[in-house]
């Protein structure tokens, strides 16, 4: 499955998700039953083995989406193989363990700990002493240094994507001795462990050419298990063999070969033997799995459902079609039997072609997880109907998470729970639902927040605003009422420097406000008096209930029938424009799961009146000119999860402001939906250095980002990975930094791995 995604700092740093997965903090306890954070939703599936079982030596080949342009992964167009192979070959003072927490890299920290905080926050660093440069140099604080400056944002010439946290140090120096740095900050960092990872030598930082072009293609020296080999643009892979000066844990692979293959023929590749691990979408997944799983059960593991993005490949013909075949083959009209004894021998070649694809991937099974990244619905509040907040609160209303979890992540057999938080996903230290800030969803309150900014139905439309009509109707439905009136017209301030946003339980319940009169329909579509029309009718004349095959609902029902519970609303509409959202969506093969999410979006505002009228752009075009242009009302896309909100976050949800040219600086915030209070929250997180703290106010900006309703967080996107069952300590990540010199094959006669304990949907 595929979905279009943008990473945390994607256009102040193109880096994928994979490299906030390399940062980490140090021991972290559990969490308790009672703690909203929760345990992670899914863990990693990655067929643990022992280091003992493994065998040394061979290579592993993994499919990857490209050959970088850049080995700096602090540079705009660096991507997720930039990220994959600065993983393997660069230090990483910390990385997430399975959990989505931060844990300190042995391999290169001793320690790593606050040591002051008045006047100046100090951190200081404990190196291991074996750690060293694949030159022979040690790594220390010229190393550290160098990175601080290029990346600090103080010499324009670094084209640099990034500056978060770096702008914050005052110094860098030397220690009691060449193990020890210490950095000295200008003001307090909370996410202090995001530094540093990944750490380049002083070779690649130390100018602005360097940083510019030198690690460009190709990178000289490293300092991880492996090291770069090569490079071929022509054969589009990367190699990584061994680094003869690791220190540490010796690789058990002896090299990893990165190969360029479109996600469209990993399958084919598969099949010919020429990957041993591969990302793959859920139709790819389901035919590995039914290699291996024994007939009459579903190969991903999942109870009661179907694919949501439509039927299995390689379906077999029925008994009866198979006996209609036989028949018209042996019957008495020679042309026609011909014809079927032609397309009988095409069938069995097909049938043979399959039974070979399923003998080679037999080797292969699926591993699945929850990627550190999800799905939202983005609203863009810039300027249109959803520019009122009221209208965004009612469409975020009309959406049901739970419904759109299930219909993607059950089929394949993974846990289908919605997202409940902007800023961590379940497991995380910052996480905890904050959905209630917004209110579930709610087809009467939907309505009752349209009706109060003016969106009701009935009425004649302004003619051209739809079937291509010029006319102008003589009244408009819906007019706006006259200033001052509707229940939203005039809000005050809240006090104790409250921003006015407003949050589901936070206002005193209010029966005869906007949205309680008798003629508002009830959350299942019907108005109060149709109480009884969920009864069965029974006696009645056929020709009076709605039983008609493949009838339209409430086609043959007499007047004055309710309409069934989930049925379409008449069009909304005010001063003669009708309430239609503009849904744009990419159109390449590899979103048809994110298209058909949308449809069901679609439907669900239906049931509130509101009209969707889908567009969909190419991939390429789709983000650049549509999401970050703002040429969209509603949206999908995905953000990764971070270990550190307060940074990575930021510029997400900040409040856009008025840049010096007069236009408007978004930052990362394409909804364009942003308050000064959630921005002073942010602030306040990233300057404590009280982790408890930081996580209370990290979750009181989410639910401040809920009740704005400028994006809603769906769902954690699927991780499905093909991999060789021998494989071991590889596969679906989830959260966890892949340790790369664990990974390798089997010894053989060693049983398969450990896999993963995550529940099941």
């Amino acid at each position: 499955m595929s979905h279009v995604g943008v990473g945390p700092r994607a256009l102040t740093r193109s880096v994928a998700f994979l490299t906030a997965g390399a940062l980490a903090v140090p021991v972290l306890a559990g969490c308790s039953s009672d703690d909203p954070a929760g345990t992670p939703l899914a863990g990693p599936d990655t067929a643990a083995a022992a280091r003992a079982r493994v065998a040394d030596g061979g290579t592993l080949r993994w499919a990857a989406d490209s050959v970088p342009d850049t080995l700096n992964v602090f540079q705009s167009d660096a991507d997720a193989t930039t990220t994959r192979v600065a993983q393997a070959v660069l230090p990483s003072m910390f990385r997430l363990d399975a959990t989505g927490r931060p844990v300190r890299n042995p391999d290169y920290l001793e320690s790593a700990e606050v040591v002051g905080t008045e006047p100046k926050q100090v951190v200081l660093y404990r190196l291991n002493q074996q750690a060293v440069w694949s030159d022979g140099r040690e790594i220390g604080a010229a190393d550290f240094a160098a990175q601080w400056r290029a990346l600090s944002g103080g010499e324009s010439a670094y084209w640099t994507a990034r500056n978060a946290g770096y702008d914050r140090i005052e110094k860098i120096e030397r220690g009691k001795n060449d193990l020890e740095v210490k950095v000295t900050f200008k003001r307090p960092y909370a996410d202090w462990r995001s530094l540093f990872t990944p750490l380049y030598p002083k070779d690649v930082m130390g100018t602005p050419d360097a940083f510019n072009d030198g690690a460009r293609r190709k990178l000289e020296v490293t300092a991880g298990p492996f090291a770069v080999q090569k490079i071929d643009r022509e054969d589009d892979e990367v190699v990584l063999g061994r680094n003869p000066r690791w220190w540490g844990a010796p690789p058990k692979l002896s090299k990893i070969e990165l190969r360029v293959v479109p996600r469209g023929k990993r399958i084919a590749a598969l099949t010919a033997g020429k990957l041993d691990l591969a990302e793959i979408d859920a139709e790819t997944a389901r035919e590995v799995g039914r290699a291996g799983a024994p007939a009459g059960t579903d190969p991903l593991g999942a109870r009661g459902t179907a694919p949501l993005a439509g039927p299995e490949r390689g379906q077999g013909r029925s008994a009866a079609d198979a006996l209609r075949s036989w028949a018209v083959a042996h019957g008495s009209d020679e042309e026609a039997a011909y014809e079927e004894t032609l397309a009988r021998a095409e069938r069995r070649e097909a049938l043979a072609e399959a039974e070979r694809r399923r003998a080679a991937l037999r080797g292969f099974e699926v591993r699945k997880s929850l990627e550190p990244a999800y799905i939202q619905l983005a609203l863009n509040g810039a300027d249109g109907p959803l520019a009122d907040e009221r209208v965004r609160r009612a469409v975020a209303r009309a959406v049901d998470r739970e419904e759109l979890a299930e219909a993607v992540l059950k089929p394949l057999g993974l846990p289908a729970e919605p997202l409940g938080s902007h800023l961590a996903l379940a497991g995380q230290d910052a996480y905890a639902d904050g959905s209630g800030a917004l209110g579930d969803p709610d087809v009467k309150e939907a309505r009752a927040l349209l009706a109060d900014a003016g969106w009701v139905p009935g009425g004649p439309l302004e003619k051209g605003t739809e079937k291509g009509t010029e006319k102008k109707g003589e009244e408009a439905a819906g007019a706006e009422e006259e200033s001052g009136q509707g229940a939203g017209a005039a809000e005050s301030d809240s006090p104790g420097g409250d921003d006015g946003t407003y949050i589901v339980g936070e206002d005193e319940k209010n029966p005869g406000g906007a949205g309680s009169g008798g003629d508002v329909e009830r959350a299942d579509g019907k108005s109060p008096g149709d109480a009884g029309s969920d009864e069965k009718r029974e006696g009645e004349p056929r020709a009076e209930r709605n039983e008609a095959q493949g009838g339209a609902p409430g086609a043959y029902a007499p007047k004055g029938t309710a309409a069934p519970a989930g049925a379409a609303a008449a069009p909304l509409a005010r001063n003669g424009k009708p309430l239609t959202l503009r849904f744009v969506l990419p159109s390449g093969p590899g979103s048809g799961t994110l298209r058909t999410v949308a449809d069901r979006i679609g439907a669900m505002l239906e049931r509130i009146g509101v009209r969707t009228d889908i567009t969909k752009v190419s991939d390429e075009s789709y983000f650049r000119d549509h999401i970050a242009g703002g040429d969209y009302d509603l949206a999908l896309y995905s953000w990764p999860g971070t270990a550190y909100p307060a940074t990575d976050a930021r510029p997400i949800y900040a409040k856009p402001v008025p840049a010096a040219d007069g236009s408007l600086n978004v930052e990362q915030n394409y909804t364009r939906i942003g308050t000064d209070q959630v921005d002073q929250l942010f602030d306040q997180a990233l300057g404590t250095l009280d982790q408890k703290e930081a996580r209370e106010l990290l979750r009181k900006a989410d639910s401040r980002i809920w009740a704005a309703a400028g994006s809603v967080p769906l769902y954690q996107r699927p991780q499905l990975t093909a991999a060789r069952t021998n494989l071991a300590n590889a596969g679906a990540f989830g959260f966890a930094t892949p340790v790369y010199e664990d990974m390798g094959f089997l010894k053989k006669g060693a049983q398969g791995g450990q896999r993963s304990a995550s529940p099941s949907a």
